[in-house]
C-alpha cells in the first residue's frame, strides 16, 4: 500500500498516556499529524473542532466506550473512518464495533506493522471514487430495492468488516462481492473467489491454506493457498454453508487469528485479507439444525446483506436485459440485439427461478436464434415456463400432454427438469452431494444440469 499523505490528521482516543504516546510516535513517523483525547468528552470536542481523516479509539474509556464514539461519528461525521483498539482475544467487542460501523479493529498489544497497514488503508478511503460514479455499472436497476442495495454495498465497501451475502441462486451474489472489493481500500489487491461447494471435502483445507510438498498423496509441490493468494485483497467464500464441520473449525481459527497453517507445515503464516462470504442457504437455520457452527456464523455474519430475487424487482428487467445483451454482443464482437415490446412483457411475466443467471442464459440462446438483431417473444422460448406442468399426472391424456408441450418439446422437458431439480434440492436442504445421490446422477452431472438451466449461481 502507498504511504498516506502528510496532511492527514488522526484523532487518538485512549485514557492511558503510554499507549497514546506510542500511537502518536508511530503515526508521526508515518508523516501524520495527531490530536489526542483521554475520554469521550475530549473526543467529541476534537471532532467538532478539527478537520480529521481518521479516528483511533480504545474500547474502554473513563466516561463510556468506543462504540458510543463509533455511533456518534456514523451520525455526525459519516465519512470519518473509526478504528477500534480492543483487548487481546475480545472478539465479541470487535464484532460489536464493526456492526456499529467501525472501519476495522486492532487488538492489544498493538502490532505496529498491523497498525500502519490499517491506518494506510483507512486514509486511502478518501481517494476512492465517489459512490455516484458508475453507480449502475454492475448492479443494474432503479427499483427501490436495487437503489437500497447499491447504497448498502457502497457503504460497506468503506469498512473492513466481514460481510455475509445471501440470496437465491443466480441473484448475483458474486457481483455484489466484487463491487464491495472494487469500491473499497483493497481495490488494488486481488479478488479471489472460491465455491466451497465445488471442492471435494478432502481437498478444501489444501485449497484454502495451501500445502507443502509431500504432505499428502499427490502433493508433488508446494502449493499456495487461497488465503495467501488473496493477500492484501479480498477472499470471497461462495456457498460457505457447504463447508464440512471439520473445516469450519479451521476456518474460524484462521479468521480469528489472521494466520493459516498450510497442510504439512509446522509454522503458521500471517494473512491480511478481507473476508466476504455467500450462500443461498438460511445459515441461522443451518446453525439450529447443527449443520453449521454458531461461532463461525457470528464471525462471518458481522454484516448481513440480502440480494433480492429477480421476480421481486420485475421493473428492472428491461434495463437489465439491455445491459446483458450489450455484454453478449461485446463478447461476440457483434452489434447488440434489442427486445421487441412483446418480448419485454413476456420476460416481466416470467417467474425466473434461476434469477439473473437464468435471464442471461435465456438471452444468449435467444440472441443465437433471432433473425437480425431483434429478439421476439418466440425467440425466448418461454412457452414451457408459462404453461401448467401436467406430465407428472399419471392419468393425463394425450390431448393434455400435447397441449402442454405446445410445439416445444425441448422447452417443456427443460421446465420439468427444472422443477424436479428445484424440489430435490429443497428436499435435501440444497446439499448438492446428497441431491445428486438421491437423483442417481454424478455430482458433475448435477452441476452441468443446474448450469444449463440457469440454476447455478
Amino acid at each position: 500500500m502507498n504511504e498516506p499523505v502528510t496532511s492527514a490528521r488522526v484523532l487518538v482516543v485512549d485514557d492511558e498516556p503510554d499507549i497514546r504516546e506510542l500511537l502518536e510516535i508511530t503515526l508521526s513517523r508515518m508523516g501524520l499529524n495527531t490530536v489526542s483525547a483521554a475520554d469521550l468528552g475530549e473526543a467529541y470536542a476534537a471532532l467538532e473542532g478539527e478537520e480529521l481523516q481518521l479516528c483511533l479509539t480504545d474500547m474502554r474509556l473513563p466516561d463510556g466506550n468506543g462504540i458510543e464514539l463509533v455511533e456518534f461519528t456514523q451520525a455526525e461525521h459519516p465519512h470519518l473512518p473509526v478504528a477500534m483498539i480492543t483487548a487481546h482475544g475480545n472478539v465479541d467487542s470487535a464484532i460489536k464495533a464493526l456492526k456499529a460501523g467501525a472501519f476495522d479493529f486492532i487488538s492489544k498489544p498493538v502490532s505496529l506493522e498491523k497498525l500502519r497497514s490499517l491506518v494506510t488503508a483507512a486514509l486511502e478511503l478518501d481517494a476512492l471514487p465517489s459512490t455516484g460514479e458508475g453507480a449502475s455499472e454492475d448492479l443494474t436497476g432503479d427499483t427501490d430495492v436495487m437503489q437500497k442495495l447499491r447504497a448498502q454495498v457502497d457503504k460497506l465497501a468503506r469498512s473492513q468488516a466481514p460481510v455475509h451475502i445471501h440470496g437465491e441462486s443466480g441473484t448475483g451474489k458474486e457481483v455484489v462481492a466484487r463491487r464491495i472489493h472494487r469500491r473499497g481500500p483493497r481495490a488494488a489487491g486481488p479478488f479471489v473467489a472460491v465455491n466451497c461447494g465445488a471442492i471435494p471435502s478432502e481437498l478444501i483445507e489444501s485449497e484454502l491454506f495451501g500445502n507443502i510438498k509431500g504432505s499428502f498423496s499427490g502433493a508433488s509441490r508446494d502449493k499456495l493457498g487461497l488465503f495467501q493468494a488473496a493477500e492484501g485483497g479480498t477472499l470471497f467464500l461462495d456457498e460457505v454453508g457447504d463447508l464440512p464441520m471439520s473445516m469450519q473449525v479451521k476456518l474460524l481459527r484462521a479468521i480469528q487469528e489472521k494466520r493459516v497453517r498450510p497442510v504439512g507445515a509446522n509454522d503458521e503464516i500471517a494473512t491480511d485479507v478481507r473476508l466476504l462470504s455467500a450462500t443461498h442457504k438460511d445459515l441461522a437455520q443451518e446453525v439450529a439444525q447443527g449443520r453449521f457452527r454458531e461461532d463461525l456464523f457470528f464471525r462471518i455474519n458481522v454484516i448481513d446483506l440480502q440480494v433480492p430475487s429477480l421476480r421481486s424487482r420485475r421493473d428492472d428487467i428491461p434495463a437489465l436485459a439491455a445491459a446483458l445483451l450489450e455484454r453478449i454482443a461485446r463478447a461476440n464482437g457483434t452489434p447488440a440485439a434489442t427486445l421487441e415490446p412483446t418480448a419485454v412483457e413476456a420476460l416481466k411475466d416470467y417467474h425466473f427461478p434461476g434469477n439473473v443467471r437464468e435471464l442471461e442464459n435465456m438471452l444468449e440462446r435467444a440472441y443465437a436464434l433471432c433473425e437480425g438483431n431483434t429478439i421476439g417473444r418466440d425467440d425466448l422460448q418461454l412457452a414451457a415456463a408459462s404453461r401448467p406442468v401436467v406430465a407428472k399426472k399419471k392419468n393425463a391424456g394425450a390431448g393434455d400432454l400435447l397441449s402442454a408441450v405446445a410445439g416445444d418439446l425441448d422447452g417443456y422437458l427443460a421446465d420439468i427438469e427444472r422443477e424436479v431439480l428445484s424440489q430435490a434440492l429443497e428436499a435435501h436442504r440444497w446439499n448438492r452431494t446428497e441431491t445428486a445421490e438421491a437423483l442417481g446422477v454424478s455430482f458433475r452431472s448435477l452441476r452441468y444440469r443446474l448450469k444449463k438451466l440457469g440454476m447455478e449461481d
